[in-house]
């Protein structure tokens, strides 16, 4: 990557991080080690959601299992299936579907993957959502809009604290009552699923 391109991505770091650190999260799930916050986003009617938790695994098994983008799919909330696009250096683009309750139909997206290291030893994996990326797919309604990142930490030679914010315009139309579920359920349901998965022996 070109030092004015890094340059770049990593203000876009600071400022989404400063605006996380600033953002009026309010907790709305702390269970089994897991910690799922919401906050308001201007000009949506969804909101962002942030989960955090401390996974009992080294930083490179963690990071493993998400880079393995088709097995992720096992451990992401209502993933139907994922796949790598392509690849450019630290960038990368991938297709997810998405199962959906009924009456709401199935979505897909294509997300835009900027991974980069920090000198602490973390790495952060932004996603943006690229919804005109591919011709939009039969059966499914495209994701508009998705905006966030995750973020490994390593704490000790064993342990990982692991964020996971994004928020979403799911496209299409979605009841309140299910965007409200999704919101809480999408980072809790897959930082669990992630965790019971880098923790075993």
């Amino acid at each position: 990557m070109g030092s004015l391109k890094r340059m770049a991505v990593l203000c876009g770091f600071t400022v989404l991080f400063a605006a996380t650190a600033q953002a009026d999260w309010k907790v709305e799930k702390d269970e089994d080690g897991i910690k799922v916050s919401l906050n308001e986003v201007a000009g949506s009617k969804y909101k962002a959601y942030q989960g955090t938790t401390l996974i009992n695994a080294p930083l490179t098994k963690v990071r493993a299992l998400q880079e393995d983008v088709a097995g992720a799919c096992a451990w992401i909330h209502e993933c139907k299936s994922q796949k790598l696009v392509d690849q450019k250096g630290d960038e990368s683009w991938t297709y997810t579907q998405f199962n959906a309750p009924f009456p709401v139909t199935d979505r897909d997206s294509y997300i835009h993957v900027t991974t980069t290291v920090g000198g602490d030893g973390s790495v952060t994996r932004k996603l943006q959502g690229v919804p005109t990326y591919k011709p939009e797919e039969k059966g499914y309604v495209r994701v508009a809009k998705v905006d966030g990142f995750w973020k490994l930490v390593p704490k000790g030679p064993n342990q990982t604290e692991v964020t996971y914010q994004v928020h979403t315009e799911p496209g299409g139309s979605v009841p309140s009552v299910l965007a409200n579920k999704f919101v809480v359920d999408a980072p809790f349901k897959t930082l669990k699923a992630l965790k019971a998965l880098a923790e075993k022996p």
